[in-house]
């Protein structure tokens, strides 16, 4: 079940020349499923990455960091689903390896042009030779208009495939934004259990590219919460392939806003469809936080709001224990917090309710309206912390029964 959000048709995603992709049933953990993706990039591709914070990362992610800053062109993503290759010690590093060696001798290029992402069960090998012998098939499927297929073929728990496009018109010449993405559970900032992939034609300079694939990801993929775990092998691919004839050297550079714009839109699609499906998901919640003295500390506010399990079951139930997101702002840990100064509203469907000020409840609230808005699927949580005119977003869901049901079973 998902929030409002239905995976884009294959029409809907426009092909970004310099980027083929190709997938196939591997069998890497279940049978009769698309489970392996081969993403093949012309030369001259620029490509940036930011990944997981969580210091048991996988191989997969040492391996991608290791290969970017090697300064020579990207010229393969591969992509397994079912098992992550995370905890699984020396022997990871070799199959992760292997996995890039079968790719650039496949490819004909070099195996450090060669980026690995994997997702699934943590503490179990990766199977690498079904992975290797699945290949082929993805290297005979490659085509610029695969990019409906690979958003199923990375899928794990997702209940729908994520995807999103763009185009933008930039001094005369169309630019194209296409971007995938997966993830259900154990998603949290910095980043989330989730692979997102985002790519462009427009040409845009490595350092830039590095620059605005942190900033795409600060606003998206590091707004969004679903249950508080920091996964092992987050990973969120920004390629620029400069093939529309737009090329932007510098943040200054004619038509790079435009662009700049239309990646942060895509990866925010992706991001904001992550919270849609997650596991046991029946609402989505945006938590604004205004009147901080800087975005960190409105962000920080929202994610504690955002992780709380006593918030999240409220709002599945339909109750109006708001007290819980007070409490939540109260240990936030924003220092000299005055919360007489505080504000809260809860709001859906262009209706928005004042529920707290001068540190308490407000006089003009009524249960049976925060009752009512509560019942809605998409709420917003407002917040006015009274100290600055700094704002900040998380995007977060509610917690059902199904989210322990779906986890209680993940390796069934």
């Amino acid at each position: 079940m998902t929030v409002n959000y239905a995976t884009p048709a294959a029409e809907q995603l426009f092909p970004v020349a310099g980027v083929r992709l190709g997938v196939a049933e591997a069998g890497i953990r279940k049978v009769d499923r698309r489970d392996l993706t081969l993403l093949a990039l012309e030369p001259g591709c620029s490509v940036a990455g930011v990944f997981t914070q969580n210091r048991f990362c996988a191989a997969p992610v040492h391996l991608c960091r290791r290969h970017l800053v090697s300064g020579e062109d990207i010229r393969a993503l591969v992509i397994n689903t079912g098992i992550a290759n995370a905890g699984t010690g020396e022997p990871g590093m070799q199959a992760a390896q292997a996995t890039c060696d079968a790719v650039g001798q496949l490819l004909g290029v070099a195996p450090h042009q060669v980026l690995p992402f994997s997702t699934g069960v943590i503490l179990e090998p990766l199977p690498v030779d079904r992975l290797v012998a699945g290949l082929p098939k993805c290297q005979a499927s490659l085509n610029a208009d695969h990019w409906h297929a690979a958003a199923h073929a990375i899928m794990t728990t997702d209940t729908v495939a994520k995807a999103a496009s763009r185009r933008v018109v930039v001094n005369g010449k169309t630019v194209t934004v296409t971007g995938i993405s997966k993830g259900a559970g154990m998603i949290k900032p910095n980043m989330a259990t989730m692979l997102g992939f985002v790519a462009t034609d427009a040409g845009i300079a490595a350092p830039l590219l590095q620059q605005l694939a942190r900033e795409a990801a600060d606003e998206s993929f590091n707004c969004i919460t679903v249950d508080g775990d920091t996964s092992t092998n987050d990973s969120f691919i920004v390629i620029a392939t400069g093939r529309s004839g737009v090329s932007c050297d510098s943040a200054e550079a004619a038509g790079y806003a435009e662009v700049k714009a239309a990646v942060i839109a895509v990866a925010r699609e992706l991001a904001q469809a992550i919270v849609r499906d997650g596991e046991g998901a029946t609402k989505f919640i945006s938590i604004v936080v205004e009147g901080g003295r800087d975005r960190e500390e409105c962000k920080q506010v929202g994610y504690a709001i955002g992780h709380s399990p006593l918030v999240k079951t409220a709002f599945f139930a339909s109750d109006p224990n708001l007290g819980r997101i007070l409490a939540a702002i109260g240990y936030a840990r924003i220092e000299a917090l005055d919360v007489d100064g505080v504000r809260v509203w809860l709001g859906s469907e262009g209706e928005e309710v004042l529920v707290a000020e001068k540190g308490g409840r407000a006089a003009s609230y009524r249960e049976e309206d925060g009752a009512r808005i509560m019942k809605s699927a998409e709420i917003t949580v407002r917040v006015d912390l009274g100290r600055g005119a700094a704002c900040g977003r998380v995007y977060t869901c509610d917690f059902s029964y199904d989210y322990v049901k779906i986890n209680a079973d993940y390796r069934s």
